[in-house]
C-alpha cells in the first residue's frame, strides 16, 4: 500500500544504543500524538487478547551526524514542517515539564540535537531527509 504520507525519524549516529531507542520513542510518540488520523486499528490475538493501536504506516529512521540533523530541523521549518525534536539536554530531565524547559532555554541553531521525526507528504519528506542513509 502507497501512503500519501511518510513519517521519518532522524537519529544522530554518536549515540549510545540505550539513548537511539529513547529517542525513537519518544519523537515517534509526538507522531502519534499529533497525527492521530495515522494510528490504526486496535489488535487482538486469536486467544481474545487485545492489544493497543499503532501508528499504521511505515517509519522510516535515518542516521544523521549534528550537522545533518539541524539541516533536516532547517529544511522541515522552511516547508511548514513542524518535527518532534528531542536534545541532549533532555536525557538528564526526569519529567515532561523539565523537558520544555531544557529546549526552551536555546534558541533554534544551538539546539543540541540528537532526534527529530516528521510526518509530511512523501514528497515534502524525501526532500527534507535528502541524502541521508537509513541508520545502521
Amino acid at each position: 500500500m502507497l501512503f500519501d504520507t511518510k513519517v521519518a525519524l532522524v537519529i544522530r549516529e554518536d549515540l549510545a544504543s540505550w539513548q537511539k531507542i529513547n529517542v525513537a520513542a519518544f519523537v515517534a510518540s509526538g507522531i502519534a500524538a499529533s497525527y492521530p488520523e495515522c494510528i490504526g486499528e486496535p489488535y487482538a490475538d486469536a486467544t481474545g487478547n487485545d492489544y493497543l493501536r499503532l501508528i499504521g504506516q511505515p517509519i522510516l529512521i535515518y542516521g544523521a551526524d549534528r550537522a545533518a540533523l539541524a539541516r533536516v530541523l532547517d529544511r522541515a521549518l522552511a516547508r511548514g514542517v513542524q518535527p518532534a525534536l528531542y536534545t541532549e539536554e533532555m536525557f538528564s530531565t526526569s519529567h515532561d515539564a523539565a523537558n520544555r524547559e531544557a529546549v526552551r532555554q536555546f534558541e533554534r541553531e544551538k539546539l543540541h540535537l540528537v532526534g527529530l521525526a516528521i510526518r509530511a507528504e512523501r514528497k515534502v519528506v524525501d526532500k527534507i531527509v535528502d541524502k541521508l542513509k537509513f541508520h545502521q
